[in-house]
């Protein structure tokens, strides 16, 4: 019998500061205009200035805890997604164990900048299939703003802080399967991950990346970004993602209920939408309010659409994500 890996909870978090166009163009030469009609942002939340990535980290888990009806104890790996550690070592994960009380398994973060939660996601569903472990707690966490040179205003409007979670449990089960399938190969409903795609090209380092680093300028750096080569790459390398876990999967685009993308533009967003032949009404989206959290903004549009009613049990979801490296991702999954 196949092990699957179901998403039996969900949590997030977001900082309560809320940041508005209105108010960064008091100190940088934009508007609430230009920003929206460029990004589709309005207003996006800032971490405090005592909180870090581990904090929003907890408390998204700990939502996510709840929502699945177990206690810490009952996880046995933590992966967490971000590309903002609350120090060089060790692994933010690790520190997220110790705040749960976690006293098992292994913890661990991935980096891929914004497509790291699918990586993140990708690696657990491995783990948990391989039998080595029972139910993991994926998190995307970040304090994006941290590395943003609020001078610039091509990058400093489009990115936000927050957390977002999910429970993973290895269950028993067989693979989904198109609901438009003939009877000999008959539509199963069971819940989980049914595939995942990941894909990293380092040639285009240049076009999205923070200046710093541990072992060239001892600084932490500010996001350097060339948008309209991003732009370009998004739309086809996204659609690529999506087209491949599809196919991997034997299930047509058009089959998927609901696409929860990485809310990185709201253009790139509609981009896809466009050469996919999808809807708009498909579309989970919470960029409007959250901005750009990176390896967070998936989670975080996943429990929008559960708490909207939108998501439901059975469900076919695409989720996407393309981030700095450049990498992007893409996983299908029956909710």
């Amino acid at each position: 019998m196949t092990i699957k890996s179901v998403v039996i909870g969900c949590g997030t978090y977001l900082p309560e500061r809320i940041l508005t166009n209105k108010e960064i163009s008091t100190f940088v030469d934009t508007s609430d205009e230009w920003i929206q009609e460029r990004t589709g942002i309005k207003e996006r939340h800032v971490a405090a200035d005592d909180e870090k990535t581990s904090d929003l980290a907890v408390k998204a888990a700990q939502a996510a805890l709840n929502d699945a009806g177990l206690k810490a104890d009952d996880i046995d790996l933590i992966i967490v997604a971000t590309t903002t550690p609350d120090l060089t070592f060790p692994a933010t994960a690790a520190i997220v164990q110790a705040k749960l009380g976690v006293s098992e398994g292994a913890a661990f973060d991935i980096q891929a900048v914004c497509s790291g939660f699918i990586f993140a996601l990708s690696t657990a569903e491995k783990f948990l299939a391989s039998g080595q472990h029972k139910r993991a707690l994926v998190i995307g966490a970040e304090t994006f703003t941290r590395l943003l040179d609020w001078n610039d205003r091509a990058t400093c409007v489009l990115f936000g802080d927050g957390a977002g979670a999910f429970v993973l449990e290895a269950q028993g089960g067989n693979s989904g399967q198109s609901r438009n399938q003939t009877s000999n190969q008959a539509t199963n409903h069971h819940r989980g991950i049914i595939e995942t795609y990941l894909r990293t090209d380092g040639r285009m380092v240049d076009l999205l990346y923070v200046d710093g680093g541990v072992s060239s300028t001892k600084t932490t750096g500010h996001v350097k970004m060339q948008g309209n080569k991003v732009f370009r790459e998004a739309v086809t390398r996204i659609s690529e993602a999506m087209v491949t876990v599809c196919e991997k999967a034997n299930i047509p685009v058009t089959d998927i209920d609901w696409f929860v993308p990485h809310q990185a533009n709201e253009r790139i967003i509609l981009g896809v939408v466009k050469k996919l032949s999808l809807r708009t009404e498909q579309v989970v989206s919470t960029i409007a309010h959250q901005g750009n959290t990176s390896a967070a903004s998936i989670p975080l549009a996943y429990r929008a659409g559960l708490d909207d009613g939108r998501i439901k049990p059975g469900d076919l979801v695409l989720l996407e994500a393309l981030g700095g490296g450049l990498t992007w991702a893409a996983a299908l999954l029956r909710a």
